[in-house]
């Protein structure tokens, strides 16, 4: 009941701030009786631009011109029923177009302008505040990539390894399980959003594998916790992707098909464009590749969708719907073995927002955003394809595994373990609903404020084999206060706090801060300028996944006999959240009147009470009866480990000339275990007795208390060098990952150690070299090419798991309609 009366408070909170704004909004009969159009024209840090010249355009075509004034303010009147842009330019800047509106003659709209630098610097981000503002004015770690930054690729995982900080790893190759480190942070430690909809299961996890680059234009990634705005897993850092929308008076069509070798196919087509106060896109992308393994294919179907209606240039609504349909073949990692299981998965998840957004006077606005995901999985092991022994167990073949530390053993390992019924099947679902409202008012052009309120409602399971599934259901309210401005255009700050109520772990704080301060303003008429000081700090939390929850320790150790001797011997708690603590600070600094960019950050991430886990021979060796062994079969979880990651991150970018640029960067990152269970307790350490006399500790599940955790690469970096001339485009891109910690985790068919490797630097280091270009042969037709590993390095990701050799596409893309329908 309790839980009711809190939930119908959250809806007749929403409905009150949707009534309040949108009497405050004004009419579109009354509001004035001559429409026209106004604003102001400023540089990144906010500066107003006097001067400018300011075009009206109906679709490309202008309509009229005019000046700003003294104060930066543009005036037009206008003409007739349209959709409108603006484009303003000024010197020393570049030209800048703003998105469309729908006016009529009879209302009044408001439309600033922020134009571009010759840098990045003009561009401008919504995660780091929760509002639109350039990135010149953010003091956090922020960067901002377009889709001419990646359309040479098919999934999102691959233009992401193209921001400092940022390390992908994918287990094998398209369609393997992809994850994303942030910092140092685990890869469950983020907050991944599409069209402001959370898409991460209960507890974080995002298999970035499944996400094409269908209908994405743009990609944002905040390199901080977040979890003031954004809740729970936001706790190392934020992605958030925008998917396109239409903007030609005309339908515009376009359709990709390319092909390549392991019989990879890619075909993409999108529908999209304006309709008076309506704005449309649709897309329909596939990709299917057998990859280069046995077992392996990948099928990736997604479609998209963005529909908009603006009633009045005060209001505008939005539905927007991303349902994606993937199979993969699961060979496993294939190297540790020398035989591919005999497995699949499955999934079918779906992404959908309703929002409204209302600017009820020049310097309020409101949204409100319904929005939810449906996740479904399937993981099916349909026989056993290793040789059995004497035990029931299924053996790899002989096979002799090499490290990039040097150490290597013989052997067979235990492939398929004794006692799954064939075939195997492991169910998920989730299903999360949300309402979302946030307000916020801008008191002068130097100060705004902003307060937030979510609440959702999750429901999960999962269903192992020979188990009764394991559900949960969650209701988690979500409040958000902050403050943000400046101080005469020099001095940037944003302070705000979050407070969580998760319907598991009950409140939790989340405050976070950012400044930003430029010792010499930016200027294009100077070879050295734009000196900006920046720093910030901030506290995150996550959930456990469902999982986690139904397999706690706690819980386990609580039904056996001793339970509550062992829980008070080994300090064990009820499972609850992960928790970070973060601060960076650094300088960015502009070279060449503005062409050039050098930016070096440190940063020093704290990660506390992580979910760690104690594998089933653990549990027996801390006092579980062996009688209730086989109820947990899959292991137990607890919160004790703790972590630091540390480092520097340096980035740079220049532009050599109007059709040359060049950008490159560098991650350094000290991670090092301070706490962990398995560690502390001697449980999961092991000593392979052919190393150093059987001296040399191992994790075997997880990196040992003094270790780096796993797959966290202490040096990384990658470059990108993009060429544009006319009707020609190509871009060569690198990344370049050091030696990382990471285990076999295997067992010899004696349930031994002989098998495992030394954890330290197990995994090697790799080049990847991607190479792409195209031509427009026709004003509507466009031939392409992709070279991806275009060295053809023989390496790996993940320990066992061998990625992608040389690959390569090619086909035509064919564009008709838009702005004409003419063929040329």
């Amino acid at each position: 009941m309790h839980y009711l009366v809190r939930r119908s408070s959250a809806v007749v909170w929403t409905v009150c701030l949707f009534v309040v704004s949108l009497l405050s909004s004004p009419i579109p009969g009354l509001a004035a009786e001559q429409g026209s159009l106004h604003g102001t024209v400023t540089d990144p840090l906010g500066a107003i631009v006097p001067g400018a010249k300011v075009e009206l355009l109906d679709g490309t075509t202008v309509v009229k011109t005019t000046t700003t004034d003294g104060a930066g303010n543009y005036a037009f009147d206008v003409p007739q029923n349209a959709r409108y842009r603006v484009r303003a330019v000024a010197p020393t800047f570049q030209s800048t177009t703003s998105d469309s509106l729908y006016i009529t003659k009879s209302t009044k709209a408001e439309l600033d302008v922020t134009l571009a630098t010759q840098t990045l610097t003009q561009q401008v981000s919504v995660t780091a505040s929760a509002t639109p503002t350039p990135i010149a004015q953010i003091g956090a770690s922020v960067t901002v990539l377009t889709a001419d930054d990646y359309r040479q690729y098919t999934e999102v995982q691959d233009p992401l390894r193209q921001i400092a900080g940022l390390q992908v790893t994918q287990t094998g190759q398209l369609g393997g399980t992809t994850a994303l480190s942030i910092r140092g942070g685990n890869t469950d430690a983020n907050k991944v959003l599409i069209d402001d909809v959370p898409v991460n299961d209960i507890g974080g996890a995002v298999e970035f594998a499944n996400f094409a680059t269908t209908g994405i234009q743009r990609i944002e990634v905040l390199r901080e916790p977040n979890s003031a705005l954004y809740g729970s897993d936001a706790l190392a850092g934020v992605v958030s992707m925008t998917t396109a929308r239409g903007t030609t008076k005309l339908p515009l069509f376009t359709y990709a098909g390319d092909g390549g070798n392991f019989s990879t196919y890619h075909q993409e087509a999108t529908a999209s464009g304006v309709v008076r106060q309506f704005d449309y896109y649709g897309a329909f992308g596939r990709l299917d590749s057998r990859n280069n393994l046995p077992n392996d294919s990948f099928h990736n179907a997604t479609y998209v969708g963005n529909f908009g209606w603006d009633p009045n240039p005060a209001n505008d609504i939005r539905f927007t719907v991303r349902h994606l349909s993937v199979s993969a073949g699961q060979p496993n990692a294939i190297l540790l073995f020398g035989i591919p299981d005999d497995a699949a998965q499955k999934a079918q998840n779906t992404y959908y927002s309703g929002a409204w957004n209302n600017q009820a006077t020049s310097k309020w606005h409101n949204e409100i955003r319904y929005g939810g995901l449906r996740l479904n999985s399937q993981f099916d092991d349909f026989a056993p394809t290793g040789i059995p022994d004497a035990f029931g167990n299924y053996l790899g073949a002989p096979i002799t595994i090499s490290g990039g530390n040097g150490y290597s053993v013989t052997g067979q390992a235990i492939f398929q373990f004794a006692g799954t019924t064939y075939p195997s099947q492991f169910l998920t679902a989730t299903n999360r609903d949300f309402v979302y409202a946030q307000t916020d008012y801008r008191f002068n052009p130097h100060i705004v404020a902003l307060g937030g309120f979510k609440y959702e409602a999750e429901r999960g399971s999962t269903q192992s084999p020979g188990s009764p599934a394991n559900t949960i259901s969650r209701g988690n309210y979500s409040y958000t206060l902050q403050i943000s401005g400046d101080i005469r255009n020099r001095f940037y700050y944003n302070v705000g706090s979050g407070i969580e109520n998760n319907g598991l772990f009950g409140l939790a704080g989340t405050p976070r801060a950012s400044v930003a301060y430029y010792l010499v303003r930016p200027s294009a008429r100077s070879w050295f300028s734009g000196t900006k000081l920046h720093a910030s700090f901030g506290k995150g939390i996550k959930e456990p996944n469902v999982f986690q929850q139904g397999s706690s320790l706690f819980n386990i150790l609580s039904e056996v006999p001793n339970g509550r001797e062992l829980i008070a011997q080994f300090h064990v708690g009820q499972i609850g959240p992960e928790n970070s603590r973060t601060y960076d600070g650094g300088v960015d600094q502009e070279l060449w009147n503005g062409r050039a960019r050098l930016g070096l950050t440190y940063f020093h991430n704290e990660f506390t009470n992580g979910i760690e886990f104690v594998p089933q021979s653990g549990l027996a060796e801390l006092g579980v009866p062996h009688n209730l062994l086989p109820a947990v079969e899959f292991g137990a979880y607890v919160n004790s480990e703790a972590f630091r990651a540390m480092g520097l991150e340096f980035e740079a970018e220049y532009k050599i000339s109007s059709r040359l640029f060049a950008r490159g960067g560098y991650t350094y990152s000290d991670a090092v275990v301070q706490r962990s269970f398995s560690s502390d307790q001697g449980v999961g350490e092991s000593f392979n007795p052919a190393f150093n006399f059987g001296n040399i500790p191992i994790g075997a599940f997880s990196p040992l208390v003094g270790a780096r955790p796993f797959r966290v690469a202490p040096h990384s970096g990658y470059f990108g060098l993009n060429y544009t001339r006319s009707k020609f485009y190509s871009s060569l891109t690198g990344t370049l990952v050091g030696r990382r910690d990471d285990s076999d985790f295997l067992s010899d068919p004696n349930f031994g150690p002989t098998m495992l490797l030394p954890n330290r630097n197990l995994d090697g280091s790799y080049e990847r070299l991607d190479l792409s270009g195209g031509y427009q042969v026709t004003s509507r037709v466009t031939a392409y090419a992709n070279i991806q590993n275009l060295l053809s390095e023989h390496y790996v990701q993940a320990f066992g798991f061998p990625a992608l050799p040389f690959t390569f596409r090619s086909g035509i893309k064919v564009t008709f309609g838009g702005e004409s329908w003419g063929l040329k």
